[in-house]
């Protein structure tokens, strides 16, 4: 049985929304960051063209698809973190809970945005700024997503 699952709800449960706070505290600090430090629209190298930070705001969701919906997204956001909210306080093992708690936290600050920025409530559009060799341009909150879906992904062939 995993060390997670054996523990009572009460001890699991803030060390899971503790990480899901960290995720929108690191990736709202670094949206802050980049509005400030490439303001100027010139793309910094990190790794030659490959890996570059460069300030765009996204309506829509990634590769900027249905960028005139953006409340749509907000409203999907909204659900997937009632959800999550849900789902991450009963993990089935360590694995899934962290991915769990890295899921919601990704979809909070996105829904922050979403709610909170320019252009207005509801309808705010995402700050991204990691340029991946033009391919395409995301934040901190993509990196946690993609790692906590890949966790979650992994829980659940270790358990079945």
């Amino acid at each position: 049985m995993d060390s997670t699952a054996s523990r009572p709800l009460a001890t699991r449960v803030p060390v899971l929304l503790a990480v899901a706070v960290f995720v929108v505290a690191v990736d709202q600090l670094t949206k802050v960051w980049a509005e400030s430090a490439l303001a100027d629209g010139a793309p910094v190298r990190v790794v030659g063209e490959f890996l570059q930070l460069r300030l765009l705001y996204n309506s829509g969701a990634a590769f900027s698809i249905g960028a005139g919906s953006t409340w749509v997204f907000t409203v999907v956001t909204a659900v997937a973190v009632v959800v999550l909210a849900r789902f991450v306080v009963r993990p089935s093992s360590a694995v899934q809970g962290v991915g769990l708690a890295l899921l919601l936290g990704g979809a909070v600050t996105h829904l922050l945005d979403r709610l909170l920025r320019p252009p207005g409530f509801a309808r705010g559009h995402v700050v991204d700024f990691i340029d991946y060799n033009g391919w395409f341009v995301g934040n901190v909150a993509d990196i946690v997503l993609f790692a906590g879906a890949v966790l979650v992904v992994v829980a659940g062939l270790r358990k079945g």
